[in-house]
């Protein structure tokens, strides 16, 4: 399965933010409940991230709230495709210790944010479903 098949639930978290915004601006965005990425752009395309933990770090050390937010954000962004696989991705999530991951088009748009729970459920559908063909197989039923 592909990443893009996720479409509707990662468009969903995407919430994207300017180059010059403020941390203020940043932390109404991250409000939201099912937002825990915060994508920063410019007219360049996707510049960084930021994540809740971030601005919590941020506020808990004394930012002020109308610091821009270009110098809290992560410039170095692990992203995904809609091309790709989405235990390929799982696996990168897991190994960097990521929760969310925003999807990125060829145009280095943000197009959605994949939370690594969506990558999870996904996958433990597809194990499922071996699971019920193999137990079909075994017990003489057939596939369905």
């Amino acid at each position: 399965m592909f990443v893009d098949s996720l479409y509707a639930v990662t468009s969903s978290r995407l919430a994207v933010v300017d180059f010059d915004a403020t941390l203020h601006a940043a932390a109404l965005s991250l409000s939201r409940p099912e937002v825990g990425l915060l994508v920063v752009c410019s007219d360049k395309g996707v510049e960084g991230v930021l994540s809740k933990s971030d601005l919590v770090r941020l506020f808990a050390g004394a930012a002020l709230p109308d610091s821009p937010v270009v110098h809290a954000m992560s410039r170095s962004i692990v992203s995904c495709r809609p091309e790709d696989s989405v235990h390929a991705v799982w696996q990168t999530m897991t190994a960097r210790g990521l929760q969310n991951l925003p999807v990125i088009d060829a145009q280095n748009g943000p197009i959605g944010v994949l939370n690594i729970r969506d990558a999870m459920n996904v996958l433990f559908e597809q194990e499922e479903m071996q699971e019920r063909m193999l137990t079909n197989y075994v017990n003489g039923v057939g596939y369905r």
